[in-house]
Parts: structure tokens; C-alpha cells; sequence
């Protein structure tokens, strides 16, 4: 009997003992909105900014070492050279809409609204580390790599509180949501920035500027 009340107790201080702190508890307080849903927008920001300024140039110098070596992947990486810094940044500037329009839905409450938030920074974290996997896959400097590093806590901060709020099994299906949307919205994206490139040399063309 002594021994049963023994590990009910104990039980119950470990429970006291792994509680997370409120200031890490993944809610709708001041502190969660100021540290971690009003700097997602920002982030995106720095991080595709970085890309927009290499990513052309880059790839144009690296197409054909990078072709030679990932053969497999010779049509991507023709695709990504034929890139130009305009449509990139016109296809930044929808994904950072989605971001915001995802912020502005969290902070009036909307239904599932953390759970949308989450999944977007869920997605965000994974595409950081893609290129994390592809500096190591090319054993060198790849856009977007520097601002990952620089956001490694911050997603990290972010992944934990999302673990706190959230199951394991619901985290999983809210990332691989998150995942398959930004998938598609890129997909959208870069088809939009194509559309747009076009109809400006189509302008260019007639007014012969």
C-alpha cells in the first residue's frame, strides 16, 4: 500500500516537473503572437531575400557542374537557371501574401487558425532545411543557406511550441498538410511569376523600350 502511494506520488511530481513553462505553451497570449507568429512573415522575408539576390546568378554559374553532377535532375536544374531574379521575386511576393493573409487569420482567432499557422511554419522549417541537405549534397554554398543558419532558433523555438500544443501524430499530418500546400502554392507561384515575366517582354516588345 505504502509503495502504491509511493508511485502515484512520484507520478504525480514528474507530471508537476515536465509541465512546459506558459511562456513556451503554444497559445494566444501576448508573448506567443509577439516572438513567434508576428516574425514568421518577416522570416520568410529575410530568407527569400537572400535568395532573390543569388539565386540567378548562381545558378547560372553552377548549371552545368550541377547537371553533370545529378543528371537525374537535369530538367530542374535547367528550370531554376532559367529563372530570372523578376519572376522569383514576384513568386516571393505571393508566398509572402499567403503568410500574411495566415498571420491576419491567427491573430483575429479564426477557426483552425493555429493549426493553418502551424502547418505553414512546419513547411517553412523544412524548406530551411532543404537547403541545409543540399549545401551538403553539393558540399558548398547554396542559395538561401546563409539565412536558414541565422533562423535555426527561431524554428526551433517555434517546432517546440507547436510539440507542446500538439500531439505527435497531429503534428505530423498538420506538417505533411503544410508541406503538400506549400508544394502546390509554389507550383502556383512560379506558373504566376511566368505569366507575369511574359506579359511584361509582350509590353516591352510593343512600346519597343
Amino acid at each position: 500500500m505504502v509503495l502504491a502511494e509511493s508511485i502515484v506520488s512520484l507520478h504525480k511530481r514528474k507530471k508537476l516537473v515536465c509541465r512546459p513553462s506558459p511562456y513556451l505553451q503554444f497559445h494566444m497570449s501576448a508573448l506567443s503572437i509577439l516572438y513567434l507568429v508576428l516574425p514568421f512573415p518577416l522570416a520568410f522575408l529575410l530568407h527569400d531575400t537572400e535568395e532573390a539576390i543569388v539565386q540567378h546568378r548562381w545558378m547560372l554559374k553552377h548549371k552545368d557542374a550541377l547537371a553533370a553532377r545529378f543528371p537525374g535532375m537535369r530538367h530542374l536544374v535547367g528550370y531554376l537557371s532559367r529563372i530570372s531574379t523578376k519572376a522569383f521575386v514576384v513568386a516571393a511576393l505571393e508566398e509572402l501574401l499567403v503568410l500574411l493573409l495566415a498571420t491576419c487569420y491567427v491573430l483575429v482567432q479564426g477557426a483552425y487558425g493555429l493549426q493553418i499557422w502551424s502547418a505553414l511554419f512546419m513547411a517553412f522549417s523544412f524548406h530551411l532545411l532543404v537547403h541545409g541537405l543540399q549545401a551538403i549534397m553539393v558540399k558548398g554554398y547554396v542559395p538561401g543557406l546563409v539565412s536558414s543558419l541565422l533562423l535555426l532558433p527561431y524554428c526551433y523555438l517555434g517546432l517546440e511550441s507547436i510539440g507542446y500544443a500538439m500531439g505527435g501524430m497531429e503534428m505530423l499530418l498538420w506538417g505533411v498538410a503544410g508541406i503538400l500546400f506549400m508544394a502546390v502554392n509554389l507550383w502556383f507561384a512560379h506558373r504566376m511569376a511566368g505569366w507575369v515575366e511574359r506579359a511584361l517582354h509582350a509590353v516591352k516588345g510593343q512600346t519597343g523600350v
